[in-house]
């Protein structure tokens, strides 16, 4: 089994006060962490924890997997999950196809959906590999990187579907809504998927009413049966999807900052709130909807400062 550098379990209140006791005879040192009972740390160890309000428990580090094997598992929990997790739920094995995107709540750059299709053995390859959302990794560098690998495991197929700027504002004037675009773009990766592979199943996030994307499949897509679930990042293949939409993404955003002599930042911020009017002025308020999505409030507030 491969080294891991993260684990999440949930923990009932008493093992949350077994644990607090144990890592304090084993060495750790306390930190606060916001929303958590406490945070812990052992550079010797190299582990991090944090014990959540909610009962989550996230371990990170190198030295993850002995510190699960060795002591959270027959010490704390009484039972052994680290790499027996398809045992206990079988349905991270089966087939199926993943979507995500990137880029929705990003002022600059496109919505990028992606699609994941992964057999038995690919799934495998990913509990692995420790895949996990994009969401969790910081650095843009490290999504490259874990894109790259994802590439490289048997049994996975990928469809991205880009939607720059342009095509984006003239779908929204079109269909006035952030989710039937995302209907429409989860529709197209599944059935580019489905044109290549049989597939049973699909699972995305629930971002709104499932008839939106059943109603855009075609012919083909409509045999799939769609699961819809929140925080479905947690499934290999979502996150898997979330890591390749959101390498598209970045990669496009940092195009289009090169091409406009501008550094686009990601997000809604101030900083992005400047980037827009420096933008603006470099190239005049029209050249906006090629880089920007023009429906959200930071379009009025660019524009403020530039008028005309």
């Amino acid at each position: 089994m491969a080294e891991r550098t993260s684990y999440t379990c949930v923990l009932s209140p008493d093992k949350v006060a077994q644990l607090k006791r144990d890592l304090a005879a084993r060495g750790f040192v306390f930190r606060d962490v916001p929303y958590a009972h406490f945070g812990a740390e052992h550079r010797g160890e190299k582990v991090s924890l944090a014990a959540y309000e909610s009962g989550k428990l996230v371990v990170q580090g190198k030295g993850t997997t002995d510190f699960v094997q060795f002591y959270l598992e027959p010490q704390l929990l009484g039972e052994a999950r680290l790499g027996y997790e398809h045992v206990l739920n079988p349905e991270m094995l089966e087939a199926r196809i993943g979507v995500d995107e990137s880029g929705k709540g990003d002022f600059f750059g496109p919505l990028v959906v992606a699609g994941v299709y992964v057999n038995e053995a690919a799934a495998g390859q990913l509990m692995e590999l420790g895949v996990k959302d994009s969401k969790q990794i910081s650095s843009d560098k490290r999504i490259f990187e874990i894109a790259k690998e994802l590439r490289q495991v048997d049994g996975l197929l990928a469809s991205i579907v880009p939607i720059g700027p342009v095509a984006y504002n003239r779908l929204h004037a079109k269909l006035r809504n952030v989710n039937s675009i995302l209907g429409w773009g989860h529709a197209r990766v599944i059935e580019n998927l489905l044109s290549r592979v049989d597939c049973k199943k699909a699972i995305s996030d629930q971002f709104g009413n499932k008839r939106i994307v059943l109603k855009a499949l075609m012919e083909r897509g409509r045999k799939i049966e769609l699961v819809q679930r929140h925080r479905a990042e947690s499934d290999l293949a979502v996150a898997a999807a979330s890591i390749l939409a959101r390498e598209e993404f970045v990669s496009r955003l940092s195009r289009l900052s090169k091409e406009f002599g501008v550094n686009l930042p990601k997000g809604a911020s101030e900083a992005v709130i400047a980037a827009g009017r420096e933008l603006v002025r470099k190239h005049g308020a029209e050249k906006l909807g090629e880089v920007a999505k023009l429906h959200f409030r930071t379009t009025q507030q660019v524009l403020e400062a530039n008028p005309g």
